[in-house]
C-alpha cells in the first residue's frame, strides 16, 4: 500500500450530482462521473481511499447506499459525511476532522475534488496535498491545487508527482 491516503469528494467527482431532490440513494437515475470506475479499480489497489461529503441531503449511510447502487463502495476503505464530523466544506476543519477520523496524518492525505473553492482551497489550508479534478478546463490561476487533472486517466501521474515531493531525503 502507498503511504498517501486519498480523500475523494463525492458529488461530481465520483458520482454525477444530477441536482434531483432528496438523497442520491433515492434518485431513480444515478451515474458515475465518466472514467471514475476504471480509475478506482486501479488506484484502490495501491492506496487507502476515503470518500467524504458535506452534502446536506445525505448522511454517511445514504452515501454508502448510493455508492452500492453502482458497485462503487468496494473501492473505499472509509466513508465520511459532515453529519458525523460537525464541520462542512469549505471549512478547513472538515478536512482535518476527516483525517483524524480515518486515523491519517494530514501530511499524507491528498484531497481530490471538482470544486476549487470548496474542495481544494480549504484542504490546502488544512495541510493536505490537493488534486483538482477540473472537467471544464477553467481558465485562471489556481495556486492551491498541487495538480490539476481534466480526466481520470491523469490521476496516477499527479499522484506520482505528489509522492516525489513528499518523499524524505
Amino acid at each position: 500500500m502507498n503511504k498517501n491516503v486519498l480523500i475523494f469528494d463525492w458529488g461530481d467527482t465520483i458520482m454525477r450530482d444530477l441536482k434531483l431532490p432528496g438523497p442520491m440513494k433515492d434518485w431513480q437515475k444515478i451515474e458515475w462521473v465518466p472514467g471514475t470506475e476504471e480509475m478506482l479499480k486501479k488506484i484502490s489497489q495501491s492506496h487507502r481511499c476515503c470518500i467524504a461529503t458535506s452534502a446536506s441531503h445525505s448522511n454517511t449511510e445514504d452515501m454508502i447506499q448510493a455508492l452500492k447502487r453502482v458497485g462503487a463502495e468496494k473501492y473505499f476503505n472509509h466513508f465520511v459525511s459532515s453529519a458525523e464530523l460537525g464541520f462542512s466544506k469549505p471549512d478547513p476543519r472538515f478536512f482535518s476532522a476527516v483525517a483524524r477520523l480515518i486515523e491519517a496524518d494530514v501530511e499524507v492525505c491528498v484531497s481530490i475534488g471538482n470544486l476549487y473553492e470548496k474542495d481544494i482551497v480549504p484542504a490546502k489550508m488544512a495541510g493536505l496535498a490537493t488534486i483538482w479534478f477540473d472537467e471544464n478546463y477553467k481558465k485562471g490561476s489556481f495556486p492551491n491545487a498541487n495538480h490539476i487533472i481534466h480526466k481520470w486517466e491523469d490521476l496516477n501521474e499527479a499522484l506520482q508527482q505528489i509522492e516525489k515531493q513528499t518523499e524524505p531525503y
